[in-house]
């Protein structure tokens, strides 16, 4: 019978936060480890699995088919590990947490934390919150939340914890572009203020020299990509999880400005949290890097 191969979960680990860093100094740096020792754990990863991993792009690396596969793979295995080891260390723990998502994560990364949490802690009570981002931060700061995420300007809080950048996109509907009038002011879709997304877009036309109006102002998402949608505009968002209705849309065939990238921010009520808000914050960064 053929001895099966065991992977080194270390080394899987620095894989996969290298290829997220998108450099494996960045990995090296992240992890304490010297750049050498992380280009050893590569090797030691392509001689465990007898294929070649990478291939060379340019002045740098790109992933061959197989590390495309193994880099899916990795996440999933890091991910299982992370959660046997909260489970296992904190499977005493109670109480209540109180968590607040931004309204582009209520629908989806909301379901798979609280499924995750709840299998690794069924005796902690999770209440939740799904709100803007400005009451998101007034309310952790003030203590009624222990723990938000909401998107980041760069502004910060006392106790927070930058977990990455996502690009920005001009979001509307698929018949947007036979609509798109160059010499009419472009129509905005936003939110009522205060609104990141909104600010963004209007600065963004702005610095191009765009005129606009503002075509729509809804109260939550959901009338936002309805208004998409129904082709009254468009608006700015990330490409995360767009509904079907709405598609992103190209700034060059759509005579638009580029978007900058904006921060995602998990926001603590404090520097010393307790054991289960802990064990929710983890498994909140874990679920988002692996949705992303």
């Amino acid at each position: 019978m053929k001895r099966k191969l065991n992977l080194d979960l270390d080394v899987i680990r620095t894989f996969v936060v290298g290829m997220d860093a998108e450099s494996f100094a960045k990995a090296a740096e992240r992890l304490g480890r010297s750049t050498s020792a992380v280009s050893a754990q590569l090797k030691k990863l392509e001689e465990q699995t007898q294929t070649p991993l990478f291939r060379k792009s340019g002045r740098g690396l790109a992933l061959t088919d197989a590390g495309e596969t193994m880099f899916a793979y990795g996440r999933r295995l890091l991910e299982l590990n992370d959660e046997a080891v909260v489970a296992v260390q904190g499977v005493q723990l109670e109480g209540w947490v109180r968590l607040g998502l931004q309204e582009d994560f209520g629908e989806t990364l909301l379901p798979d934390v609280l499924g995750r949490f709840s299998r690794a802690h069924p005796k902690v009570k999770v209440e939740a919150r799904v709100s803007r981002n400005a009451e998101l931060v007034d309310a952790v700061t003030s203590g009624r939340l222990d723990l938000a995420l909401a998107w980041s300007n760069g502004a910060t809080t006392a106790h927070c914890q930058p977990l990455m950048k996502v690009p920005l996109c001009w979001i509307g509907s698929r018949q947007y572009l036979d609509l798109l009038r160059p010499d009419e002011p472009v129509p905005l879709l936003a939110l009522d203020n205060p609104c990141l997304m909104r600010e963004i877009a209007t600065r963004a036309l702005n610095d191009a020299g765009r005129p606009w109006r503002i075509a729509f102002v809804g109260s939550s998402l959901a009338s936002l990509w309805a208004a998409a949608a129904a082709g009254l505009g468009i608006t700015v968002r990330t490409s995360l999880w767009l509904p079907n209705k709405v598609d992103q849309l190209s700034p060059v065939d759509a005579d638009l400005p580029p978007l900058p990238s904006l921060g995602l921010t998990l926001h603590r009520s404090q520097a010393e949290l307790p054991s289960a808000a802990n064990a929710l914050a983890s498994i909140v960064a874990t679920s988002l890097s692996s949705s992303i």
